[in-house]
């Protein structure tokens, strides 16, 4: 089988080389890609050593069994399209197309029947959206969600490794001035991922409303706040949940113990407690004061679980 990772050099392209050796996966014929800048260095994968290939348009055009992308949305809108064109399945890790139509956005433990017969290019979900629809897709199928309440507080990982240089120059230096994040990160919180749009959201925030609905295939209602914090791996998220039917507390902590890939705390998880975890982990699990809704606390690694690790996942179900 011909498989190749592109963006590999970055921080969750690296990722899925090192989840794809965990899981027991070899590949003789595994090919590497970058940009210009990083093409000539090596790789290791399962002892063997890579010499990462820069990105062309020819390469593309070779014809693979599978591609893992994650070189970011403008490289995937130039690329993917074409290996695609050329009988390639490309898994995409970026935003570039997760919201077309025709065009799977997966997690596999919700919704694999998208990609069953499937040939094309298929998206990996924002990652805050995937370590929640984790929690909600077991709840929604045992209650049926109605309304949905989510703030994050994402780490500096989900901007790539200059989201991690730029927190630990403001640490060590406090007048590094800001040029990844709109204001200083570092003992800061900023309520501002991505542009603001008219409607006063996000683009994060859009992108958990509109991801969770397609991946879900729900109607429910989604309301979200996006926030930056200065924390390096580990995105946290609380989250608030009412259900068209009826539930107790320990009829949610029954379903979620049941949950794929999904872990609850008696008491509650931290960013630090769960790097290298391929789950997503709730605590704090409670009932709203008017018993009309349920409260929890979710955490997940952003890289494996929001990234790396779901689009390995989503490669299994295809082999």
């Amino acid at each position: 089988m011909k498989l190749g990772v592109v963006g590999a050099t970055g921080e969750v392209g690296r990722t899925m080389l090192k989840v794809l050796e965990e899981r027991g996966h070899d590949f003789p014929a595994l090919r590497v890609f970058s940009s210009k800048r990083s093409a000539g260095s090596t790789l290791t994968f399962n002892g063997k050593k890579l010499k990462v290939e820069e990105l062309t348009e020819k390469s593309m055009k070779e014809g693979f069994d599978f591609l893992l992308f994650s070189a970011g949305k403008s490289v995937s809108k130039k690329f993917a399209p074409i290996a695609a064109e050329h009988g390639t399945t490309v898994i995409d890790n970026s935003s570039a197309f997760r919201m077309e139509k025709d065009i799977p956005l997966v997690v596999p433990e919700i919704n694999s029947h998208a990609i069953k017969d499937y040939q094309g290019i298929i998206a990996n979900p924002n990652c805050s959206t995937i370590q929640m629809v984790l929690i909600l897709n077991p709840l929604h199928i045992a209650f049926g969600l109605n309304r949905v309440v989510v703030t994050t507080m994402q780490a500096v990982s989900g901007s790539g490794h200059k989201g991690v240089v730029e927190l630990r120059k403001q640490i060590s230096d406090e007048e590094y001035a800001p040029q990844v994040y709109p204001k200083r990160i570092a003992y800061n919180c900023i309520p501002h991922i991505g542009e603001f749009l008219s409607n006063g959201f996000s683009e994060e925030e859009m992108k958990m409303i509109n991801e969770t609905q397609k991946i879900m295939e729900c109607d429910c209602d989604v309301e979200a706040t996006t926030v930056r914090v200065p924390v390096m791996y580990g995105h946290s998220e609380s989250v608030y949940v009412e259900f068209k039917k009826e539930a107790s507390l320990q009829e949610v902590e029954k379903v979620l113990a049941q949950a794929p890939a999904v872990k609850v705390w008696k008491d509650y998880p931290t960013a630090l407690d769960v790097k290298g975890s391929d789950e997503s982990h709730v605590g704090r699990l409670r009932m709203s004061h008017d018993g009309k809704g349920i409260l929890f606390w979710n955490v997940a690694d952003n890289v494996r679980v929001g990234a790396a690790t779901n689009a390995v996942k989503i490669l299994e179900k295809l082999l």
